[in-house]
């Protein structure tokens, strides 16, 4: 599925559950399986049926897809005036909800989120329960599918073709649930598909893949190298791993830590000059976080934890982002440091980052150092390889200050460099408006380092895995 950067595009998501239930009456192999594919059949029945209904959540929309009975809107309504019932932080001045847009590259401009449910009122006449007794040994299956699907379609679709496609989505991706299901099945246990979607680069877009729940990352890498060849993508970056799973804008993360700030800035334009950014997703760690009083101290300390979040989740560690306490542990036990530093409050640098990086992580670094802070002007292209090369935060320390590079725009023509910037050091809420608009997140020229003072810069090497 492509996505592209237009106010056109839309993609419109199904979420809710379906109940699998069905009884084994024999532990015959061939026997349970065509069980349970009778009763995926049946699911894909219900899809089909009068009784689904699709609704948009917090709204008196109601719309039962397959008998053209629509509540608050009609068959004919674009799906860009459905939008307008989506429930956002956005109003216009009337208090009207708004439908919020994403304008970002390869996401999608628009999501429309409907609710997958299933009527219980069913007509004709209600008749008296009916109870049977039979003795029989068996096994009663029962789970819980939790459906998800998305289309991609545009703001001028109708609301029944957009249906229509969902629908369609909902019966695939029952097919693939069954095939997921036989294929990992144990005896009479059943591994529950779990549907993930990921945003992967152009001009792929957005996918769904069905995952078994409870099965690790790396029992599944054989499953994830199959997708990787699906797709044409290189084996040296953890594209499928749960953590790379795609947050809609209407799922925001419950750490409290803003992501990728970086991404609503203008980037600056420079004569023949290219953009070289960070790869990925990262969160902003900064001063006064965590309820840990570290300003004017732990600059470095955030800007580590910075780089750590990103190799967290991009996949490529399991490990959580180290708090203060646990990054000087980490250097003491690497023998860098003596006893009395833990609880201490002394600064740490690009060598002390390095060493955490690869003590905590197993993540190896490139050191670059500059004798004044000039140099930097000149150092375009060790920057724009990096990023081009390894796409991670880099770590820069000089003087007392510490600071995390997330791109540089460069002109190999001109030489003409611009470095964005991650400030660590920013002391308030997470504000996107007021980090951005006030620079602690953004583009700054050479001026912005001390031209005297000597720097010495983090480069973290990303490990090549799948």
């Amino acid at each position: 599925m492509v996505l592209v950067d237009s106010d056109s595009v839309l993609i419109v998501r199904v979420k809710g559950p379906l109940e699998f239930r069905c009884l084994l009456d024999s532990t015959d192999v061939e026997r349970a399986h065509k069980i349970i594919s009778t009763t995926f059949q049946n699911l894909r029945s219900q899809v089909k049926s009068d009784f689904v209904v699709l609704a948009v959540p917090d709204s008196p929309v109601f719309i039962w897809p397959n008998k053209d009975v629509y509540v608050e809107t009609s068959p004919d309504t674009p799906c860009e005036d459905v939008l307008q019932w989506t429930r956002t932080d956005e109003h216009d001045s009337s208090g009207k909800r708004c439908a919020r847009k994403k304008n970002r590259k390869g996401l999608a401009a628009s999501v429309l989120n409907l609710s997958l449910v299933m009527e219980v009122t069913r007509p004709g006449c209600l008749a008296a329960p009916v109870l049977r007794k039979t003795l029989q040994k068996s096994h009663f299956l029962s789970a819980t599918l939790p459906m998800d699907c998305v289309v991609r379609t545009s703001c001028s679709t109708t609301i029944k073709e957009a249906c229509s496609q969902l629908l369609e989505a909902l019966t695939h991706q029952l097919c693939e649930m069954e095939k997921l299901t036989l294929q990992h099945m144990k005896g009479v246990t059943l591994l529950l598909p779990e549907p993930l979607h990921f945003l992967l680069p152009e001009p792929i877009g957005l996918v769904t893949v069905l995952f078994p729940a409870g099965v690790s990352d790396k029992e599944l890498e054989t499953q994830r190298r199959e997708l990787h060849q699906q797709f044409d993508l290189p084996d040296d970056w953890p594209y499928f791993r749960r953590t790379n799973v795609y947050h809609f804008p209407n799922e925001p993360y419950g750490d409290g830590y803003l992501r990728n700030p970086h991404s609503v800035l203008t980037h600056p334009t420079l004569d023949d000059g290219k953009v070289f950014l960070v790869r990925g997703v990262y969160s902003y760690h900064h001063y006064m976080q965590d309820r840990i009083s570290d300003d004017g101290w732990g600059c470095a300390y955030r800007s580590l934890q910075t780089i750590c979040s990103w190799f967290q989740q991009q996949g490529f560690v399991e490990r959580c982002v180290p708090s203060h306490r646990e990054i000087q542990q980490a250097l003491v036990d690497a023998g860098d440091k003596q006893g009395p530093f833990l609880g201490s409050r002394q600064w740490i640098g690009s060598i002390e980052v390095q060493i955490v990086l690869n003590h905590l992580l197993g993540i190896t670094s490139k050191i670059l150092f500059v004798s004044q802070g000039s140099e930097l002007a000149s150092k375009g292209r060790e920057l724009a390889n990096h990023f081009l090369t390894e796409g991670t935060p880099v770590m820069i320390g000089g003087g007392v200050l510490a600071h995390t590079i997330l791109g540089v725009a460069w002109s190999e023509t001109t030489g003409q460099i611009r470095y964005l910037i991650l400030d660590p050091h920013y002391t308030g809420g997470e504000d996107l408006q007021v980090i951005t608009e006030k620079g602690w997140c953004g583009w700054k020229g050479p001026e912005f380092w001390d031209q005297t003072a000597y720097y010495n810069l983090c480069l973290p090497q990303r490990p090549r895995v799948i």
